[in-house]
């Protein structure tokens, strides 16, 4: 097949959607397939990130345009937002057109009401910006890019309800699938920690340190644990983005006291993250929305036990008490109790350490792909079988 992946970011294997789009196109190309790429890396440089994300849909449909006669494109694979205009307006005006399936990172109208209500807790300031393209025109694309499309491609079932009960998506129309892990990270040497050695307890934060992370509720409860624990550090490991803080205002949120023992790592190469992770035991994800958790399964492969919040995607990878330990979004209270009960019961945190690393081997980017490339198969047979009637 001829597969073309399109993005509204920078392809960067180091990051979240982007790395995950890069990394399922290298697995179907090692099944075979002919993938090409469409993303912010292809429109003028000259652009700035707001006017891409405003524009990108535009090129996207010029692009699938050209790519149908040029490369014979079997299948567009695209994420949320970025197909609807080709599929609305172009699409039926060739009779080549290729099947179109939208994936999800994370549905932005589950975001989107997370961040309202942050906003009507008082704790997140949402530009005026915001409703005019972000909370509006930006959700009707998502909304109409899942509606056109032959396929849907969703993270949880959270996902799936939502787009068949809001957008009347056919339930056979909507598939869930996971993230995988790289191979670098499948098979990694488990190492239990020694109950009998003074060693330090170290607790992993990996995301942007932006609101939707629960920040907020972790900083709080971060700085009650190292101030009554001396033996507890805590690494925060990609914490940059456009929206973030600097490295200083990250430390400013920690008392002076205890910023000796916090490391604050923005950006890495994600084949470094079994390094950056060799000596940690605990993964925090406190998100008050998370679409999958892909560095949850990342950290877990490493060997640490997570601490996450009852949010669709870590909801259906965690398994409360056996895996990891499953906490409420928005309590900063149940971070700190939650930390303190691994950090003083170390048979249970190598236990859930344990579980949570056998876990995460059943998660790989190759099955990923093999699943995925079924449903294109199963679309293109479908619509073969509507140009012969």
């Amino acid at each position: 097949m001829r597969i073309l992946l399109s993005i509204h970011e920078k392809l960067d294997l180091n990051s979240g959607a982007a790395g995950s789009t890069l990394r399922i196109g290298k697995e179907y190309q090692k099944l075979g397939h002919e993938v090409y790429y469409y993303s912010f890396d292809d429109l003028p440089s000259i652009f700035p990130l707001k006017v891409k994300e405003l524009v990108f849909p535009e090129f996207v449909a010029f692009k699938i345009s050209q790519s149908i006669d040029k490369f014979n494109i079997d299948v567009v694979d695209a994420s949320t937002s970025d197909a609807w205009l080709w599929a609305k307006v172009l699409r039926n005006l060739n009779k080549k057109a290729p099947v179109l399936i939208t994936r999800s990172h994370g549905l932005e109208h589950i975001q989107h009401l997370q961040d309202m209500e942050e906003a009507i807790r008082g704790d997140l300031k949402l530009s005026w910006k915001y409703p005019l393209y972000r909370g509006s025109i930006q959700l009707w694309e998502v909304a109409e890019s899942i509606k056109l499309a032959d396929s849907v491609y969703l993270l949880n079932t959270q996902e799936k309800k939502y787009v068949v009960e809001h957008f009347e998506v056919n339930p056979d129309r909507a598939y869930i699938f996971p993230n995988g892990i790289p191979e670098y990270l499948i098979n990694l040497p488990f190492k239990p920690l020694d109950h009998n050695a003074e060693v330090p307890i170290k607790i992993a934060q990996i995301s942007t340190y932006i609101t939707r992370k629960g920040i907020k509720y972790s900083s709080s409860a971060i700085n009650n644990i190292l101030n009554r624990y001396p033996q507890v550090e805590v690494s925060f490991l990609g914490t940059e983005c456009p929206e973030c803080p600097d490295v200083e205002q990250v430390y400013a949120d920690f008392a002076p006291n205890i910023r000796d023992r916090i490391t604050v790592i923005p950006r890495f190469n994600h084949e470094a993250l079994p390094h950056l992770l060799k000596g940690h035991h605990i993964k925090l994800l406190p998100s008050l929305s998370e679409g999958f958790g892909k560095a949850l399964i990342e950290a877990m492969a490493c060997g640490l036990a997570p601490i996450t919040t009852a949010t669709s995607g870590p909801l259906e990878i965690v398994t409360n008490d056996h895996d990891g330990v499953i906490i409420p979004p928005r309590s900063s209270n149940a971070i700190e109790q939650a930390l303190e009960r691994l950090i003083s019961d170390q048979i249970y945190l190598n236990s859930l350490r344990y579980n949570a690393y056998k876990t995460s081997q059943k998660y790989s980017w190759k099955t990923t792909a093999e699943n995925r490339l079924s449903i294109y198969q199963q679309n293109l047979k479908s619509k073969n079988k509507q140009l012969c009637t």
